[in-house]
């Protein structure tokens, strides 16, 4: 029988480049990387770096993350992104955590349910989404959670622990999964009806969905991939929804996928009345380089990767970002970007 430690050497990865695994494209070789492909993996990871005195961290695709330069030897850091799971449950469809948002709008477009159509082109995996919130347009994940699945990161033999959106103290970009060591492995998300589908449609279709992933990082490639699996959903009949074509216009106008970065840097003030971006064109910051990265001369608050850039390039224009918005308008901003 395979011993635990045995399954721990097996899964882990050794100096894997953090840079393959972040939308930013930065990131130095880290002395650990797990992708566990399910909750079994994932907790074997867990009890593995405890017992090695490894600290964990946890992200899906790396989408709102900037991970360090020079990554810390002690650190085991867990990709999600490669469990990927759906299950259709009467008035609810459990979705495993690593699932990529945008997997969400196809079931919608296959199903014909609407519910789901502000994830299309959300480029981090369901579990991020839960735990910050994530929001497009007017819509938000909290719309259509009914149940959040975590394991406690600090006490794994504790289990699955079901978490209802009762629970969740979700606000603008806020939740309990951001004070609670906890790791969020899955979700119920509310159907507004059932789809009509056989065992086999069903099957079928989880299939298909599991087989458009795109494991890959890389904007320009995440956008060209879900954006022509719309077009081939299109010429087989299925109908796109006015709002999915809206998330198209409004991201490609913003240059969202040109270049890496992790979309939007920090969260809107809505005591302000102008979201981020206005504020850094109104402080004249759109187009400032720092290194390799710069400040997008299109939308103040997305700082790209326009080649080479460090993290701590990045770091500083945060800072700088920070520093001229508070002398000029009397708030911090808070970032929503993860810095590692």
């Amino acid at each position: 029988m395979t011993s635990q430690n045995q399954q721990f050497e097996q899964l882990c990865r050794k100096d894997v480049k953090l840079s393959a695994y972040s939308t930013y494209e930065i990131g130095g070789a880290a002395r650990h990387l797990a992708l566990p492909h399910t909750i079994e993996e994932l907790t074997i990871m867990l009890d593995g770096a405890r017992s090695k005195g490894l600290n964990p961290f946890l992200f899906g695709s790396g989408s709102n993350t900037l991970f360090p330069d020079h990554p810390h030897e002690d650190m085991l850091f867990f990709s999600l992104k490669e469990h990927i799971e759906f299950k259709l449950l009467p008035g609810r469809l459990f979705v495993s955590a690593g699932t990529p948002m945008t997997l969400l709008a196809l079931f919608g477009l296959y199903t014909g349910i609407d519910s789901f159509d502000f994830t299309f082109l959300l480029p981090g995996t369901l579990g991020a989404g839960i735990y910050m919130n994530a929001k497009y347009f007017s819509h938000q994940i909290s719309d259509v959670l009914e149940t959040a699945y975590v394991i406690d990161k600090e006490h794994p033999e504790k289990g699955l622990i079901s978490v209802p959106i009762s629970d969740c103290e979700y606000a603008y970009k806020k939740s309990i999964f951001m004070r609670k060591p906890w790791i969020v492995v899955g979700a119920d998300l509310k159907l507004p009806v059932d789809p009509k589908l056989t065992p086999q449609q069903t099957e079928e279709l989880f299939a298909k969905l599991k087989s458009k992933n795109l494991p890959s990082s890389v904007l320009p490639d995440y956008y060209r991939h879900y954006t022509n699996e719309l077009n081939i959903a299109a010429k087989q009949g299925f109908k796109v929804r006015q709002e999915m074509l809206d998330v198209i216009e409004d991201r490609s106008g913003k240059l969202h996928f040109d270049f890496p970065s992790c979309g939007s840097v920090f969260k809107n003030n809505y005591t302000i009345g102008e979201p981020m971006g206005k504020l850094v064109d109104r402080i004249g910051l759109r187009g400032t380089v720092i290194g390799g990265a710069m400040i997008s001369d299109h939308h103040g608050n997305i700082i790209q990767n326009r080649g080479g850039a460090k993290a701590q390039d990045v770091v500083d224009l945060v800072h700088l970002v920070q520093e001229k918005v508070e002398a000029k308008f009397k708030f911090l901003p808070e970032p929503e970007l993860v810095i590692v």
